[in-house]
């Protein structure tokens, strides 16, 4: 029976192990919500760029359309690139906390030593190759859909 005591963890083990699990998860769900944005914000680019090159292809004040449209994806694209960002600060975090030991668990969000590195910067992570592929070849087809259209 001695020896069985070994498989056996302490309480407070268990205890600091559910709040290391919990401080994870709240960090995986702010992950999470922030994956979520970015797949919304493409949706409703894409949405809105097809709306707008449909009011193009009407012939109502066309030049101020185009202008329009690239300045909306530019302007969905920057908070594309805020919501990648802050979604790399937040995975910062999670690395940081899952090496922590379990006395060490604060349930601490401050993201704010991970600003520091250059890839969760706004422009860094707006020239990330995820949304490289993603807008500037929408804004090429935008355009080029209004030279044929025109």
């Amino acid at each position: 029976m001695v020896g069985q005591q070994n498989f056996f963890l302490p309480t407070n083990y268990k205890k600091h192990m559910e709040n290391k699990r919990k401080h994870l998860e709240f960090i995986q769900n702010i992950i999470s919500r922030m994956a979520g944005n970015l797949f919304f914000l493409r949706g409703w680019t894409i949405t809105l760029i097809a709306a707008l090159l449909a009011l193009f292809a009407r012939g109502n004040n066309s030049n101020y359309i185009i202008y329009f449209l690239i300045v909306l994806t530019f302007v969905f694209w920057i908070l594309d690139g805020y919501f990648l960002s802050q979604e790399r600060l937040f995975r910062d975090l999670y690395n940081h906390v899952r090496k922590l030991k379990e006395e060490e668990i604060d349930f601490s969000m401050d993201t704010s030593e991970y600003k520091k590195y250059k890839r969760n910067t706004l422009i860094y992570s707006m020239f990330s190759s995820t949304l490289l592929v993603f807008y500037p070849p929408l804004i090429i087809a935008a355009i080029a859909i209004v030279y044929l259209i025109k």
